[in-house]
């Protein structure tokens, strides 16, 4: 479709108009998937994570706020990542106890709470991951254009949120590599993946 697309002259030819930011950033992964567990994994041996319950997200106990203040307080050059993702039996075991809808109502808005004050403070550059935290996160945002960047992973570009400085990738589970956030990170930055 998008080499049609080019033909028809509704895309650009290449992507050197691409201006990514070197602001700060953040990393926010709702997504279960084994892939996605595998990208934390990875991406947690050299970087800051804090893993949510859905628990203490429902109870209270966990916040936005203190999300987002916990990411502040890491190293400004660090993209810290935040994290609900669990194994299969961990997520059924919340899911039996507090109710499927409950769940990802509460972890939904959390997430897409805490890219809105992340946002707002100042964060440029956001890194979702899962496929119903990222359409929370975009609505929140309020992105009703987003410009498309380069390719990431296949499937997965870098974008801009048009007339704002906020850039995000938004990936489904299984998109990508186990080295997917650090690549997102630099493709948002600017910089090839």
């Amino acid at each position: 479709m998008a080499a049609n697309f080019r033909e028809a002259g509704l895309l650009g030819k290449n992507r050197e108009g691409w201006q990514g930011s070197s602001g700060r950033a953040a990393i926010l992964s709702g997504s279960c998937s084994g892939q996605t567990r595998r990208q934390i994994a990875e991406y947690s041996k050299l970087h800051p994570t804090l893993r949510v319950e859905p628990e203490a997200v429902l109870s209270g106990t966990m916040t936005p706020q203190a999300a987002v203040e916990w990411i502040g307080a890491q190293d400004a050059g660090a993209a810290p990542l935040v994290y609900s993702s669990a194994d299969p039996e961990v997520v059924r075991a919340a899911q039996a106890a507090f109710g499927r809808e409950e769940v990802a109502s509460a972890l939904e808005g959390f997430f897409a709470a805490t890219a809105v004050q992340l946002v707002a403070g100042g964060y440029e550059r956001l890194v979702v991951a899962g496929g119903e935290t990222s359409g929370a996160v975009v609505e929140a945002l309020d992105c009703s254009a987003l410009e498309v960047g380069p390719q990431i992973a296949p499937g997965v570009p870098g974008l801009k949120v048009a007339g704002r400085p906020v850039w995000v990738a938004l990936k489904s589970g299984n998109f990508g590599d186990d080295a997917f956030f650090m690549k997102a990170l630099d493709v948002l930055k600017g910089e090839a993946a």
